[in-house]
């Protein structure tokens, strides 16, 4: 009887604790919220709104009709109008379309003669569910069209660029790459500045000379290197073990990968404001790993999420670094053709920067 009232005691001060503990009582009800809202809502399988142009070289009623057959389908969205295949390209090298419907000048003539294909579908096979919606594309241009003068279906050829052979490590690979960034820079700055705090070793640098902005930059120095690291070794990988290629410059890639590794680094330093313990740091960095993983495209399509979905991928610096990291390995894309990204990862790192440093100042004071 002794025994359980000594057991009930500890029980009451657990709770007791738990309740006084606001972050993780949040994290008890927010986690499987948030993960029954990501699963049952905005994660979805079947694409739809695909960014995609055309390049109407006929500009016939029937080759119009295609068009709107297509975009009808709802698996893409016509977002420009291109003068030829080399633009379509070019919009896809750049990954502003996933989709390139090209239509030749030819394209009545090669209606009636069903060995020739009349339409060509480029798609950016960096992402392999885009692929798989291109099949469907194809089978709505091969139905009876609905052109009042009857013509007969378009046949339809596919031409996959920077993955044809859908090997999935192609295109797991890069995207990798960022999560592993996320998981590793946000936890080890958030649980080591906490660490340093808990220890008292934080009171002792407030008496030196040092200011807080190279307080914290000094912080997450080393795990600049370790990120690189890091990113080295995924690298060498994924390219001897899993044959991913190369196409743009790799020096383009560790400047896309050091922009991200500061942005997150950033972040924990945000993280190590919030919290007061390390277990907490761990707790507040899962949370946001959570989401980042899902929303971010790097295993559900973008495409395939509900507007409110998509709306909080783009506040996450992993759904930026998917698109600029794919773009240089995969598609050869340059920093240039990929500024507005990489700019948004620079906002990402001057926001929470300044957040850190103000909300840093404020705790130590």
């Amino acid at each position: 009887m002794k025994s359980l009232q000594r057991i009930f005691a500890i029980v009451r001060k657990e709770v007791r604790q738990l309740r006084r503990d606001r972050l993780t009582f949040g994290m008890i009800v927010g986690i499987p919220v948030i993960q029954l809202l990501m699963f049952g809502y905005a994660i979805n399988m079947d694409v739809r709104h695909l960014d995609a142009a055309v390049a109407d070289l006929a500009g016939t009623s029937a080759s119009r009709q295609v068009v709107m057959d297509l975009s009808q389908s709802q698996i893409i969205r016509i977002v420009a109008q291109t003068s030829d295949a080399n633009e379509l390209e070019m919009l896809m090298r750049q990954g502003k379309i996933s989709v390139g419907i090209y239509i030749p000048p030819d394209f009545e003539r090669r209606l009636r003669q069903p060995d020739r294909a009349a339409v060509q579908l480029l798609v950016d096979g960096s992402d392999t569910v885009v692929q798989g919606a291109a099949a469907q594309l194809a089978q709505i241009a091969q139905k009876p069209t609905n052109s009042p003068y009857n013509d007969p279906a378009p046949a339809l050829e596919i031409r996959t660029f920077y993955n044809p052979e859908r090997r999935s490590p192609v295109n797991t690979v890069p995207g990798l790459i960022g999560v592993i960034l996320t998981m590793t820079m946000i936890l080890f700055t958030a649980v080591a500045i906490v660490r340093e705090r808990e220890r008292g070793n934080l009171e002792l640098l407030i008496t030196t000379p040092l200011k807080t902005p190279e307080l914290m930059l000094a912080k997450i120095t080393p795990y600049i290197f370790i990120g690189l690291v890091q990113v080295s070794l995924v690298l060498l990988l994924g390219h001897f073990l899993f044959q991913v290629p190369m196409r743009g410059s790799l020096l383009d890639t560790y400047i896309v990968t050091l922009a991200f590794i500061v942005a997150n680094l950033a972040l924990g330093l945000v993280i190590s404001t919030l919290v007061s313990t390390q277990f907490q740091a761990m707790q507040l960095a899962f949370f946001v790993l959570l989401p980042s993983i899902l929303l971010s495209g790097f295993i559900f399509p973008f495409a395939g999420m509900p507007r409110p979905a998509q709306i909080i991928a783009e506040v996450l610096p992993l759904t930026h670094f998917i698109r600029l990291i794919r773009g240089v390995i995969l598609r050869g894309a340059s920093l240039q053709e990929l500024s507005d990204e990489l700019a948004i990862l620079g906002v990402f790192i001057v926001v929470l920067m300044f957040l850190a440093i103000m909300r840093f100042s404020k705790r130590l004071d």
